[in-house]
C-alpha cells in the first residue's frame, strides 16, 4: 500500500487507529490508515462461496477451497438464510392411484425404475414416489 499523498512505498507502523493499522510515510511524513480491513473478504470471494454452498460442497471444503475460514462461509450463510424467504410450492401434489402408478412404470422399457414409499401413520396415508431411468440395455 503506497502513500495516497505522495505515492511513494517507503513507510512504516505508526499505530492502530478504529481498529485499522495506520501507517506514516517516510518521504512526505504523511500519516495514513489502509483502505480496509485485512479480515474484511471482497465480495467476488462472498458470492462464490455462496454459488459453491448451493452446488452441494460443505462449509470446510468451501474454506479450503477459497482460502478462508469455514466459520466465516457459515456465518455468510447463516445471513444470508435469514435475509431470504422460505420458498413455498404453489401447486399442491397430486394423488394418484398405485394402480396408474404401476402401470406408467411398467409401460417404461429398457429403465431401470426406483421409487420411494412414504407412509403417514396418524392419518394412515401412503405415499409413493417413482421415476425411470432410461438408458440400461
Amino acid at each position: 500500500m503506497d502513500c495516497p499523498k505522495c505515492k511513494s512505498g517507503h513507510h512504516v507502523k505508526d499505530g492502530i487507529l478504529y481498529g485499522r493499522q495506520r501507517y506514516k510515510c517516510k518521504s512526505c511524513r504523511y500519516h495514513y490508515t489502509v483502505e480496509r480491513k485485512s479480515d474484511v473478504k471482497p465480495p467476488d470471494t462472498k458470492r462464490l462461496a455462496f454459488e459453491m454452498y448451493l452446488e452441494g460442497f460443505g462449509f470446510r471444503s468451501i474454506g479450503r477451497i477459497l482460502k478462508i475460514s469455514y466459520g466465516t462461509v457459515y456465518v455468510w450463510v447463516k445471513e444470508w438464510r435469514s435475509k431470504m424467504p422460505i420458498p413455498r410450492r404453489e401447486s399442491s401434489a397430486e394423488a394418484v392411484g398405485l394402480e396408474k402408478l404401476l402401470a406408467h412404470i411398467a409401460s417404461k422399457k429398457d429403465a431401470a425404475n426406483y421409487g420411494l414409499l412414504l407412509i403417514d401413520l396418524e392419518e394412515n396415508v401412503s405415499f409413493f414416489s417413482a421415476d425411470t431411468i432410461s438408458g440400461r440395455k
